[in-house]
């Protein structure tokens, strides 16, 4: 059985649910990130994340890793600069479905949606509330950056604000996975300068007591949120490193768990 979904045929996926296999759905989004990221990064990173991870369990715990789903939901203003390829709300909750129902009528009862863009969360809850409420199965879902939290707070260089959008974060883990990074792009006065009780200041400080869309809060002149001149390789694999233990702790915890007999 070959982590990589596709690599499979169907009688290695067939043994695959039989041994109760873990699958992971990378979720994403092609976008502009800036003048110094490609515009696949939320896609890159939420892919390179669930690969890393299902390397990490080798051997201990049978892992898939399916197709990233790399076109959904992002709001208009993001298409000021070239590279936004935008699905509609309800077509990202329906896809987000039938590939999750899938996989759960091959048998499959353990899939983790890894998911790396910020328009997606409610979206990939309303989906997964129709699967629980169809299936026999919990599917779960996992904001990549909430796994990346702790690490990133204790290693990060950029003040509260810096970390949005094409921000450190995003740019070390481009630049710690290898992927083409223009640093001398990288532009600097675009951190997120709005304070507030309700709101957090950026993706890692705060919490949200509401939902405030970035993009209306304040203009960005290069599509940037945050501060990622001081991103660094270092930075990134530290990241990555603490986000790929704890996605392996849940992993573990999700195999392990068996739903309630009524």
């Amino acid at each position: 059985m070959h982590s990589d979904f596709l690599l499979n045929s169907s009688l290695e996926i067939e043994e695959a649910v039989q041994k109760n296999a873990v699958v992971l759905l990378p979720i994403g989004q092609v976008e502009e990130h800036g003048p110094h990221l490609p515009v696949g990064t939320d896609t890159f990173i939420a892919e390179g994340i669930a690969k890393r991870v299902a390397a990490a369990l080798e051997g201990e715990i049978p892992v898939l890793v399916m197709p990233a789903v790399w076109s959904t939901f992002s709001v208009d203003a993001v298409g000021k600069w070239p590279g936004l390829i935008k699905v509609r709300t309800r077509t990202v909750i329906d896809l987000v479905h039938d590939i999750v129902a899938s996989l759960l009528r091959m048998g499959f009862r353990k899939v983790i949606l890894m998911n790396g863009h910020g328009n997606n969360p409610e979206l990939l809850q309303v989906a997964l509330r129709e699967l629980a409420d169809e299936f026999e199965a919990t599917p779960i879902l996992a904001n990549v950056w909430n796994f990346s939290a702790e690490t990133f707070n204790q290693v990060r260089r950029s003040a509260p604000g810096g970390a949005v959008h094409a921000c450190e974060y995003e740019t070390s883990l481009m630049l710690a996975m290898g992927y083409p990074v223009d640093m001398s792009k990288a532009p600097s006065g675009e951190s997120l300068r709005f304070e507030s009780e309700f709101r957090a200041q950026d993706n890692f400080v705060g919490k949200n007591l509401v939902t405030w869309s970035t993009w209306k809060l304040q203009k960005s002149r290069t599509g940037v949120y945050g501060d990622p001149t001081v991103a660094t390789a270092e930075t990134g694999e530290k990241v990555i490193q603490g986000t790929v233990e704890k996605f392996v702790a849940l992993v573990r915890e999700y195999y392990a768990w068996e739903p309630p007999v009524d």
